[in-house]
C-alpha cells in the first residue's frame, strides 16, 4: 500500500512527530540510518498502530517505494557536522542533510516534496530551496517549535520553502499543529479551531521566523531568570512564595507557557539529595546554562542587516558568562562589593514594580524581534505577515502567550507599524511601567545583583525615544582618524563633509 508521507530521523522529535501524524488520520512511512533504531521503534508501537497506518523501511529506496505520488519525505536530522559551502562559509550547514538531499534526488521525481522540519540556518534553507526547485522538485523548510511534547500533542509550524508544495503538505501540517480559539493563546483552551501553522514565505523565510521565536525565547527565559534573582536575592523570597507569586503573574498579562513551567519548578522536591532530607530541585541544578545557537544565529543575522536585537544577544552572553563557572567562584572570592546602605532594602511593594519590568522587557524582547523581522523581509525579498506570525506562536510553542494576540491586533490596525512600542497598548504599558521599571534596575544595581537583559531592555528603550544620541561625537571620531566623514544637521541635503581635524583643532 502506499503511505501519505515518509519521515526520516528517528529521534525523539521525529518518533512523536509521526505519532501525531498518525494519530490524525495519515499513513506514515519511516527511515533511520541506525535501522535498529526503526525495528524498536516499530516493535514498540505496532501493538497500538497496524502495518497500514505506520511501516518501518531500512533504505530510502525502500521509504521512497512506500509514498503516493507527489512523494512527500521529511528529515528530522540533527547533525553538528559544518562544511561550509565557499559562499557561505560563515555559517555552519549540516553535511548529513546536504547528503541525505542528494540521495533523495537520484529516488524522487519531478513534482515530488522534500522537507526539513529541523533547527537549520535560513541561509542553507535559502541555497537548497533553489537547489531543489532546479532539479524540478519542491522543498520545504519548516520551524517546529515545542519540544518532545509539543511534537506528540501539537507544535507551532512555520513552513517556508516552494510555495507550490505548501498545498500539498498543508492538510498534514496543519491537522498535528497545535490548535487555539481564535481568541485564546494557550493550547490547552477548549474551541480548538485554529491551526498554529501557516505558510511563511519563500525560500528561507520560515526558518528565519522560527530563529527569531528561539531568539526571543532566549529572552524571555533571561527575563524570567532575573526576576526570579531579584525576588530571591533583593526580598529573600522562599520557593513557596516565588512559586505563589509566579503562579499569581500567570493569571495576568504575563499568562504564558515559560510562566508556567516556571511556577511548578518552585514546587518540585528531590527526596534522593545528598545528604538526606527533601530539597528543591531548583537549588540543586548546577548554575551554568547550555545553548544550542539559534540565539546566536539571530545575534550575529541581526549585526550583519543592522538591527539592534540587544536584548536576545545579552541573553547570549548571560549563559556564555554563566558557563564560566570556575572562573566565577574564583573572582567571586577576590572582587567584593557591599551594598551602598541599607535603605536599598527593597519594600513590600517591590513584587509588582519586578513584574512591571518584566512585562515592560518583555515586549522590548518582542519589539525587537520584529523589528528584524521587517529588516528580513526587506534585505531576502520576503513577503512576511507580521501579525499572523504572531498567530503562528500562541500554542505549542515555547513562548505561547497570551498578549500575541495584542501583536496580532497592533498589526491589523497598522500593517506598515515601525515598533510594537508605538502601538496604543504597549506604548500604555510601557510607560506605566517606567517608574516601577527603572526602581528595579537601579535596586539592582545597588544592590550588586547582576540584570543584564532588564537593563539591556531599559537602555534600548531610552534610545530609541531619544531624538539625539551621542552619535554624532563618534561620527566626529571617525572622521579624524578614518577619514569616514558625516553629515551635517545645518546642511541636510548637502555633503558627506570631512574635516582636516588635527589642523583645525585650536
Amino acid at each position: 500500500m502506499s503511505y501519505d508521507i515518509g519521515l526520516m530521523g528517528l529521534a525523539v522529535m521525529g518518533q512523536n512527530l509521526v505519532l501525531n501524524m498518525v494519530d490524525h488520520g495519515f499513513n506514515v512511512a519511516v527511515f533511520n540510518r541506525t535501522t535498529s533504531k526503526v525495528d524498536e521503534f516499530i516493535g514498540v508501537n505496532r501493538p497500538t498502530y497496524s502495518e497500514e497506518k505506520l511501516v518501518g523501511t531500512h533504505s530510502l529506496k525502500e521509504l521512497v517505494s512506500k509514498l503516493s505520488r507527489p512523494r512527500k519525505v521529511m528529515l528530522m536530522i540533527q547533525s553538528k557536522d559544518a562544511v561550509p559551502a565557499p559562499e557561505i562559509a560563515l555559517y555552519p550547514q549540516s553535511a548529513a542533510i546536504d547528503a541525505v538531499i542528494e540521495e533523495l534526488l537520484t529516488l524522487l521525481e519531478p513534482g515530488d516534496v522534500i522537507i526539513d522540519g529541523g533547527n537549520t540556518h535560513f541561509r542553507d534553507t535559502e541555497r537548497r530551496t533553489k537547489f531543489v526547485e532546479s532539479k524540478e522538485l519542491l522543498y520545504i523548510g519548516t520551524g517546529v517549535s515545542g519540544g518532545e511534547e509539543g511534537a506528540r500533542k501539537g507544535p507551532s509550524m512555520m513552513p517556508g520553502g516552494t510555495e507550490k508544495a505548501w498545498e500539498l503538505v498543508k492538510p498534514i501540517f496543519q491537522a498535528i499543529s497545535a490548535k487555539v480559539s481564535p481568541n485564546r493563546s494557550q493550547s490547552g483552551e477548549t474551541d480548538k479551531t485554529v491551526p498554529c501553522c501557516e505558510w511563511v514565505g519563500a525560500r528561507g523565510a520560515g526558518h528565519y521566523v522560527k530563529m527569531v521565536h528561539n531568539g526571543i525565547e532566549y529572552g524571555d527565559m533571561q527575563l524570567i531568570c532575573e526576576a526570579y534573582w531579584m525576588l530571591k536575592n533583593a526580598l529573600g523570597f522562599t520557593n513557596a512564595q516565588l512559586h505563589e507569586t509566579f503562579a499569581e503573574w500567570n493569571k495576568g498579562e504575563l499568562d504564558s507557557y515559560l510562566i508556567d513551567i516556571t511556577k511548578d519548578i518552585f514546587t518540585v522536591l528531590d527526596p534522593a539529595a545528598c545528604g538526606g532530607g527533601k530539597q528543591y530541585l531548583v537549588d540543586l541544578i548546577l548554575d551554568t546554562a547550555g545553548a544550542k545557537g539559534t540565539g546566536k544565529w539571530m545575534s550575529q543575522l541581526a549585526l550583519d542587516i543592522g538591527a539592534p536585537s540587544s536584548l536576545v544577544t545579552e541573553a547570549v552572553y548571560a549563559r556564555c558568562i554563566s558557563a564560566m563557572k570556575d572562573a566565577r567562584v574564583n573572582a567571586s572570592k577576590i572582587l567584593h562589593y557591599e551594598p551602598l546602605t541599607a535603605a536599598v532594602k527593597p519594600s513590600a511593594d517591590f513584587v509588582p514594580q519586578v513584574q512591571q519590568a518584566l512585562y515592560a522587557s518583555k515586549i522590548c524582547s518582542y519589539a525587537q524581534g520584529y523589528v528584524q523581522l521587517q529588516a528580513a523581509a526587506k534585505e531576502y525579498d520576503w513577503n512576511l505577515k507580521f501579525g499572523e506570525i504572531a498567530m503562528l506562536w500562541r500554542g505549542g510553542c515555547i513562548i505561547r502567550a497570551v498578549f500575541l494576540e495584542r501583536i496580532k491586533e497592533a498589526f491589523d490596525k497598522n500593517p506598515n507599524l515601525e515598533n510594537l512600542l508605538l502601538d496604543p497598548y504597549f506604548k500604555s504599558i510601557v510607560e506605566n511601567a517606567q517608574t516601577a521599571w527603572r526602581n528595579v534596575v537601579k535596586t539592582a544595581i545597588d544592590l550588586g545583583i547582576p540584570v543584564p537583559a532588564f537593563s539591556t531592555a531599559l537602555s534600548y528603550y531610552d534610545s530609541y525615544r531619544s531624538a539625539n544620541l551621542p552619535a554624532n561625537l563618534l561620527q566626529a571620531q571617525r572622521d579624524y582618524f578614518g577619514a569616514h566623514t558625516y553629515k551635517r544637521i545645518d546642511k541636510p541635503n548637502e555633503g558627506p563633509f570631512h574635516t582636516d581635524w588635527i589642523n583645525e583643532k585650536k
